[in-house]
């Protein structure tokens, strides 16, 4: 787990390098910001269309074998795009191109390197994996961020895809050596039907369905899972857009500068990593839990909309930003340990699939409501929206599993009490 975790470091280092390089890129080829945001869409487009295939095939196919593959394609791609731009080969239509295969190859590499990482602990450990994940993702960004500057400044723009090429052969070369941990030391953290403990992977699939139909059926007759996707997909859209929301408060309302923002933007990653090192210590993470820290973020995102100036702002951010990580690492257990281990890849094709689109659809509903209601409005009906939507659904579940009052049949009950009273009268005299 160590050399796993060393691996991913150095791996979301480099894909950020990349990310920040990619952006410049496209806009020092077109001199258009929508062309740059039109990449990112073509990049993210295959986990809209592709994520349930990508799903069905890592549970289809040997976990490690997917995951070395599909990071030495991933080392490829990074590799032609640096030659590219190394010998002045690279137009619009082939960075395009290279940005949907990357996309495309990233719906089988992302739920198969996600799982191989949950069957390197016992399952009591997974959450703790998860959380590591989730730290070791916000340093690689902070990282790769601050290297792209410097490795575009001193050895050009190709330094940066080729370093993002070197990351993936690392975790590459790593994986054959990783060791599954024992099955014998992967008991339940939780009830069986709740929390079925994860099988290390063997390459073997059970006989039965393995397409993608059952996958996003077994998805829809989870109450659990339907109910997850709802909280974390609300608070994706008018919860999570801080890049977009609070850089608009920040430079508008709050009358900062960029700099500002800037640290705003470096207290979340701080909230995020300090969130990720408490979420470590959670053991069987519940959609309760999900839904309890997604209102709690809504209500301070609400009192962050009014902040009345930078200062009690930046106090706002940094608990906003811890219960978003220890939320999303709630949500991350659930979701990867919940299904039985045949179905978890195809589970996770299903979340791709619906977190690009709330992804996509995201900011620009933010836009439209920013242009109504402004910053601050925005963020405070946002923050109502999740809190209001997650204290209705939990009202809605508790009405639902209630215990039924049986009301007895006042027709009948009555005269037998009657005839009851007055055999009891008779006994007395």
């Amino acid at each position: 787990m160590r050399w796993w975790s060393v691996a991913n470091l150095v791996s979301n280092a480099g894909t950020w390098m990349q990310l920040t390089v990619q952006n410049l890129l496209v806009l020092q080829i077109t001199g258009s910001a929508a062309a740059t945001g039109l990449s990112l869409s073509v990049q993210a487009a295959p986990g809209l269309l592709m994520g349930l295939l990508g799903g069905a095939a890592v549970d289809r196919w040997p976990r490690k074998v997917t995951a070395a593959v599909s990071q030495s394609v991933l080392g490829l791609v990074a590799f032609t795009t640096a030659a590219l731009v190394a010998f002045d080969q690279l137009n619009i239509g082939i960075l395009m191109a290279l940005a949907g295969v990357t996309g495309l190859i990233a719906t089988i590499d992302g739920p198969a390197c996600a799982l191989l990482g949950n069957d390197l602990v016992p399952t009591k450990d997974v959450p703790s994996a998860i959380a590591v994940g989730s730290l070791v993702h916000s340093v690689g960004r902070l990282a790769g961020t601050a290297l792209a500057a410097v490795a575009v400044a001193f050895l050009g723009t190709a330094s940066a895809y080729a370093a993002n090429g070197l990351s993936f052969l690392f975790v590459a070369a790593v994986i054959p050596f990783l060791r599954p941990a024992d099955a014998s030391s992967r008991t339940p953290a939780g009830p069986p039907a709740l929390s079925p403990a994860p099988a290390a992977d063997t390459g073997k699939r059970p006989a039965g369905g393995t397409g993608a139909r059952e996958g996003l059926a077994f998805f829809l007759r989870r109450p659990r899972l339907v109910a997850l996707a709802g909280i974390t997909g609300l608070s994706a859209v008018f919860g999570r857009n801080y890049g977009l929301t609070l850089a608009v408060l920040v430079t508008g309302p709050l009358q900062a500068g960029a700099g500002a923002f800037g640290t705003v933007s470096t207290v979340l990653a701080v909230g995020g990593m300090a969130g990720a090192v408490l979420a470590a210590r959670l053991r069987s993470p519940s959609v309760r839990l999900v839904g309890v820290l997604a209102a709690a973020g809504g209500l301070l995102q609400v009192v962050a909309g009014f902040s009345p100036s930078l200062a009690v702002l930046l106090l706002m951010v940094l608990p906003m930003a811890v219960v978003e990580s220890i939320s999303d690492t709630a949500g991350t257990t659930v979701l990867q340990t919940d299904p039985p281990p045949h179905m978890r890849g195809r589970v996770l094709g299903v979340w791709r699939t619906a977190s690009t689109t709330w992804g996509l659809a995201g900011p620009p509903l933010l836009g439209l409501l920013m242009e109504l209601a402004g910053a601050r409005g925005t963020l405070a009906v946002g923050g109502l929206v999740i809190a209001g939507a997650v204290g209705a659904g939990a009202l809605w579940h508790r009405r639902r599993t209630a215990p039924a009052v049986v009301v007895p049949d006042l027709a009948r009950a009555l005269p037998a009490a009657a005839a009851a009273s007055a055999a009891a009268l008779r006994t007395a005299a």
